[in-house]
């Protein structure tokens, strides 16, 4: 009996035979490519598509596993997952490395005049920044100690920086000089230099950073979001920097996305806006393979998941 894993997106033929070499009865196929009759056949998917919401989530559906191609599920239908017993694996720890790569940059360039001086390049203006700084020296919050988090606290350690951690327990990690709990967080942002946003997007965490925040952040503080759009309020965000509330802001993330040209942020000299690249990963379908593939040896034997299953409780 086949046994279908639905994709949005093609993989190439070597990780379709790796599934299959799991077990013969899987055949790896795209939306387009299925015929009517065979949606009643599918057990996983490969990312996740609005519409396949009124194919596969019903009463009589076949589906068991959803591995999300990002490490954010806030965009799914977790209720519906929870209610047909649907388990989901995200990609966390795939775009680790790149993020971090992206977060540093960021912090380099801004610490080191390097944006002031492209600005100055496009008006042919010879002219230092007001500011400098050694990353070693800044007080640096990462809210969201996971993978990403992890990997960044490991770069930050080599310039000798000892970054705090927020997460929801304030649980010690790895690489991090201290951690506390998400409860802390405003306790602790009224002192950092810099706060770096990587949580996921849940109830909890919706428009964390709104007014309140940034009037509790230092004047001299940059704000850097790589984690959900939806946990910053856009609108107070705006008036904080407009009102130079707070000195900087890097934004790969956003609301609204893309960001209509119209938007007054792009108008803001104190502002990095990135369209959302800083997951871009080389040789992503390797890594992703890695975690998918482990996971289907672990389903088709006990009909479970062992890599990255999210709670559809917490969503995360």
């Amino acid at each position: 009996m086949t046994k279908y894993i639905l994709s949005d997106r093609p993989f190439r033929e070597e990780f379709q035979a790796n599934m299959q070499a799991i077990n013969k009865e899987y055949q790896f196929v795209l939306a387009e490519d299925l015929a009517e009759k065979d949606w009643t056949d599918i057990e996983i998917t490969l990312g996740w598509k609005k519409a396949w919401n009124k194919k596969l989530l019903h009463d009589n559906t076949s589906l068991k596993w959803v591995q999300s191609i990002s490490a954010g599920v806030d965009y799914l239908p977790l209720d519906e997952f929870r209610k047909y017993n649907i388990l989901l694996t995200n990609a966390s720890g795939v775009h680790a490395q790149s993020i971090a790569d992206h977060l540093i940059a960021v912090l380099l360039m801004q610490s080191r005049g390097i944006l002031s001086a492209i600005k100055n390049q496009s008006d042919a203006k010879w002219q230092a920044s007001d500011n400098y700084s050694l990353l070693s020296d800044l007080r640096i919050l990462i809210v969201g100690t996971g993978k990403i988090g992890q990997q960044l606290a490991s770069y930050l350690n080599t310039f000798d920086n000892q970054p705090i951690g927020i997460n929801t327990s304030g649980h010690a990690v790895k690489n991090f000089a201290e951690t506390f709990s998400l409860k802390e967080l405003f306790k602790k942002a009224a002192k950092a230099d810099v706060i770096i946003n990587i949580l996921p997007l849940t109830e909890d965490t919706y428009h964390l950073y709104n007014t309140a925040f940034f009037e509790n952040m230092k004047p001299s503080a940059s704000f850097i979001n790589v984690g959900r759009g939806g946990s910053v309020a856009s609108d107070d965000l705006y008036q904080a920097l407009k009102n130079k509330v707070i000195a900087f802001a890097a934004i790969d993330v956003f609301e609204k996305e893309p960001l209509p040209s119209d938007d007054p942020f792009w108008q803001l000299d104190n502002i990095l806006i990135t369209p959302h690249i800083s997951g871009f990963t080389p040789h992503f379908q390797k890594r992703f393979m890695e975690i998918f593939l482990n996971n289907l040896a672990s389903f088709n034997q006990e009909q479970k998941v062992t890599v990255n299953q999210v709670s559809l409780d917490s969503g995360y």
